[in-house]
């Protein structure tokens, strides 16, 4: 198997300027009863146009990450930074794409595409030709005065895409952004998703319980502990294929081999996650 697992507190990006950083962060929950300790001396770095899928046991803090560098919550200790400015709200440097698409309903396809420029009062006539221009690109120009409804689920997700890049953010951010998908969908959407990102030159951390879409999509592959949650070892990921494409990637000789070791740690701890454990869906 090509790169392989460095297993260290401290995760590794190859040496290069960081455009997401985690360091030594506690993330701990407070309630009347009790606390819960979510994150515990979690470090973490994702260089720029880096992308970077975390996967892990479930409860074990992965989306808490993703809220701390979206600045929706603050850290009980330690520090987060993103594109070098420390992160103490959210910020404009940062798009957040979530499990469901979240379309209103009622709103054009174009509307939903223009609502994060509007919240941030950034809607200009410059700004809606750019949001037509991306919405044609990604195939949904013939649609823009369509509703969700009359969407298919790979179309809607790529109307959430746009609405989040509409804003023009450094970061990406993506919760199982795939999940609600049928399989055949999610396939095609991941092809999607990953031209775009890759023609935008984003830096992308993503959250997923799919081992198999973690492999195929991203540079590297952060494994975390269970809860109170850690980066247990980061995989760098280099597949010999002619098409360096999700599906295409899927096909690579070495394909199998990082499965197999994701899956033997995560299953250490006794818990298991994403694919089955004898088939690297291909």
């Amino acid at each position: 198997m090509s790169g392989g697992a460095n297993v260290a507190g401290v995760d590794d990006p190859g040496g290069r300027a960081s455009a997401i950083g985690l360091d030594r962060v506690w993330m701990i929950y407070h309630t009347r009863e009790a606390e819960t300790a979510a994150l515990a001396q979690m470090s973490l770095e994702v260089a720029p146009q880096e992308f970077v899928a975390v996967v892990g046991p479930s409860g074990c803090g992965k989306s808490t990450v993703l809220s701390l560098v979206a600045g929706l919550i603050k850290p009980t200790s330690g520090s987060v930074e993103v594109c070098g400015e420390t992160v103490t709200g959210p910020s404009g440097h940062v798009g957040y794409m979530l499990q469901q698409d979240c379309l209103y309903e009622w709103r054009t396809i174009l509307g939903n595409a223009l609502l994060g420029l509007e919240v941030q009062r950034a809607v200009t006539r410059e700004s809606v030709a750019i949001v037509r221009r991306m919405l044609n690109a990604y195939g949904l120009g013939e649609f823009e005065n369509h509703y969700p409804c009359h969407l298919s689920g790979g179309m809607r997700q790529r109307a959430a895409l746009v609405r989040t890049l509409a804003t023009r953010p450094d970061v990406l951010l993506l919760d199982e952004p795939l999940s609600a998908l049928d399989y055949q969908t999610r396939l095609e959407v991941s092809e999607d998703l990953y031209r775009i990102m890759r023609a935008e030159g984003l830096t992308v951390l993503m959250v997923t319980h799919d081992i198999s879409e973690a492999i195929a999509m991203s540079d590297r592959v952060l494994v975390m502990s269970r809860r109170p949650g850690r980066i247990k070892s980061s995989h760098k990921i280099n597949l010999t294929c002619e098409r360096q494409t999700p599906i295409g990637r899927r096909e690579a000789p070495e394909f199998r081999a990082y499965f197999n070791a994701i899956w033997k740690e995560l299953t250490a701890d006794g818990h298991a996650v994403g694919s089955a454990p004898a088939i690297a869906r291909t």
